[in-house]
């Protein structure tokens, strides 16, 4: 069995409960936030906890497992880290994240840290709108501020 010394816990998934929870994060379609994952891992072993879920993805997080992403909203969502830049739109409406990618964000990140003299070591770019099916139902998208 592995530790994490620094906190002495198990690496992960070392409990079942952790197996099943790094197992709907990975199989996942879509971002998931907390009461989701717990609603998905209860359906396969009611005796997991909400407590539980949140535990697990703080030490999913620490141990560089997930991302913990604040969109533009109360909750948090997360996902599982992959390899490669990719930014997100969060559809005000529905609540949909959906995955992005462009070369244009890169280039922007080294331009504006080339003019301050900065060294970003995280970038974070999430749009907010309407998805496609939301869209419909607004008379006039609104404009960026």
């Amino acid at each position: 069995m592995r530790r994490n010394r620094s906190r002495n816990r198990r690496i992960a998934p070392g409990t079942s409960h952790r197996r099943l929870l790094l197992t709907i994060m990975q199989e996942a379609e879509k971002h998931l936030d907390a009461k989701e994952l717990y609603r998905r891992a209860s359906d396969k072993d009611a005796s997991i906890s909400l407590a539980t879920v949140y535990r697990t993805l703080q030490l999913f997080k620490e141990q560089g497992v997930i991302n913990e992403m604040h969109l533009g909203q109360a909750r948090c969502y997360y996902e599982m880290k992959r390899s490669g830049e990719h930014q997100h739109l969060v559809c005000e409406s529905c609540g949909q994240v959906i995955d992005f990618e462009s070369p244009l964000v890169g280039k922007l990140v080294a331009e504006v840290q080339r003019k301050n003299d900065f060294c970003a070591t995280n970038v974070e770019l999430y749009l907010l709108g309407y998805c496609s099916k939301c869209k419909e139902g607004k008379s006039k998208p609104e404009r960026p501020k």
